[in-house]
């Protein structure tokens, strides 16, 4: 037994078996390494995300998000938003009028011919809010072509206003949701008369309150 070494023998073992832990943990980095697919992982990934668009100073839109995930292939290119998605839309003098929130959204870019095409979708709990005519809508699917300044949807949806409860399948409207039509109503319900005494809707949104005397 070597002087200053006297657990030489204890040491042998560990040292083998840390060579052998090394080769089998380096087999395990090569393997998982084969199974990833680089085309299905993000590009770039951010976390509270909040984006403003303006014009001349005044607000136009901005959304928010938890997470987003950029991906990026030879077609096209997509931002996904897993986390859940809100749009806030504004008025000519930048009040908020709309609002547009659901589970998961998608934003996908094409390259090509059709570079300058690109489309939006919501997914999951889509709620439509437009705060001046108090109309809320709700359904599960929604497309919005920016381009023509349009919304629309193929799968069951439910007004409620002021003037009664609407449902159906289909709804087209232009992206402020001012004039949302469903397509094939059922079992819906309108206000024929209302209460005097009935308190009329208020934009609890851009409600600032009486002016100071």
């Amino acid at each position: 037994m070597l002087r200053g070494f006297p657990n030489m023998k204890f040491i042998r073992p560990v040292a083998i078996a840390f060579a052998v832990a090394t080769v089998v943990i380096s087999c395990r980095s090569e393997e998982e390494g084969q199974i990833i697919d680089l085309q299905n992982m993000p590009m770039q990934t951010v976390e509270g995300m909040n984006a403003v668009q303006s014009k001349n100073g005044v607000l136009q839109m901005r959304m928010e998000s938890d997470l987003m995930q950029r991906y990026d292939n030879d077609s096209l290119s997509y931002e996904l938003f897993p986390s859940g998605f809100k749009v806030f839309a504004y008025d000519s003098e930048g009040n908020l009028e709309t609002q547009i929130e659901s589970d998961v959204a998608k934003h996908t870019s094409f390259k090509g011919k059709d570079n300058k095409k690109e489309t939006w979708e919501a997914f999951g709990n889509v709620v439509i809010t437009n705060f001046k005519k108090g109309e809320r809508l709700e359904t599960d699917t929604l497309y919005w072509n920016r381009e023509a300044a349009v919304i629309h949807t193929h799968t069951l949806v439910k007004m409620y206003s002021p003037q009664g409860f609407m449902q159906g399948y289909g709804m087209e409207s232009d992206e402020m949701a001012r004039n949302a039509h469903i397509l094939k109503p059922f079992d819906s319900y309108g206000v024929i008369s209302r209460d005097s005494s009935a308190v009329a809707y208020t934009d609890t949104v851009n409600f600032i309150g009486p002016r100071a005397r």
